[in-house]
């Protein structure tokens, strides 16, 4: 099969980008508030992509369609980095990652509702098994409410659910660049709120700050989101890239602890191994014919 027909590629490429992007917005949340680090990510992606759509004359998508890449923008930008940086400020980029890491398990039920998609029993079984990793997370030390955190990102990872399908549904009829661009915009704009907290914030951050925004908006954002959106044109059903989304975990821990020396705590540890045990389940313990 050609690269370019591929999903796999890809979908890889979204997921180490997106793995550095947890342990960078780590790094960011210490120069910006999780308000203005989401609007220069994304004002920064917008910027990049603007470019490459006057370049490839990209045309603007059809007005009955505008709601679409309106509730993409809302679901995988405004909303989700909203939720997604406030619930990053007080966990580890590793325990972020896992909590995102049951967005595959999320779409496929979402898939399941909305494309008609078939969930066997092992993998309604597998659903349980992440619910339990996740209780773990926010109850293993005794401490819920200083785990309210944990919600937040759940909350992140069912936003980025409903955009992994609305992806699949842009890119029947748009490319991924069209698809992706017009989205961030939306998101972009809507983000906009924080303009004015966004520039105070710029000048009187250091140059470190201003390149994790800037490396995160056109790396971990457009190119990354490209390259997922691409995935989603090339692959058969919304599953084969979503499933992607557990290597997160595993590779955010490796850099979140050769760049920010994070050491993963027991929660982490435990509550993850769960997780990622029932992501395993759900990708690979249904291979076996016509279950449930």
């Amino acid at each position: 099969m050609k690269l370019k027909e591929n999903s796999h590629p890809y979908a890889i490429i979204t997921i180490i980008l997106w793995a550095l992007a947890y342990v960078l917005t780590r790094a960011a949340l210490s120069y910006f508030s999780p308000f203005s680090l989401g609007f220069l990510r994304y004002a920064v992606a917008s910027a990049a992509l603007l470019g490459v759509v006057f370049w490839k004359r990209l045309h603007v998508p059809r007005l009955r369609e505008l709601p679409l890449f309106a509730l993409a923008g809302a679901t995988g930008f405004f909303i989700y980095m909203i939720v997604f940086n406030l619930g990053q400020q007080h966990v580890t980029a590793a325990t972020g990652s896992v909590v995102i890491s049951t967005a595959p398990v999320i779409t496929a039920v979402l898939a399941r509702i909305f494309f008609g998609e078939k969930i066997r029993a092992v993998q309604w079984t597998a659903i349980a098994i992440e619910f339990v990793g996740v209780l773990v997370l926010v109850l293993l030390d005794g401490e819920f409410s200083a785990n309210g955190a944990l919600l937040l990102l759940i909350l992140a990872a069912l936003n980025i659910s409903v955009y992994n399908l609305l992806q699949r549904l842009l890119t029947k009829k748009y490319s991924a660049l069209h698809a992706t661009s017009y989205s961030i915009f939306f998101g972009t704009l809507m983000l906009a709120v924080f303009l004015p907290q966004s520039v105070a914030e710029v000048s009187a951050a250091p140059p470190i700050g201003i390149f994790y925004a800037v490396f995160m908006g056109i790396f971990s954002s457009a190119i990354a989101y490209i390259a997922w959106a691409k995935a989603f044109a090339c692959a058969k059903n919304t599953s084969h890239v979503s499933n992607y989304m557990f290597l997160t975990p595993f590779l955010t821990s490796l850099l979140g602890f050769f760049i920010l020396g994070e050491t993963p705590d027991a929660a982490t540890v435990i509550g993850g191994a769960i997780i990622l045990l029932g992501v395993f389940i759900f990708n690979f313990g249904s291979r076996s014919p016509k279950q449930g």
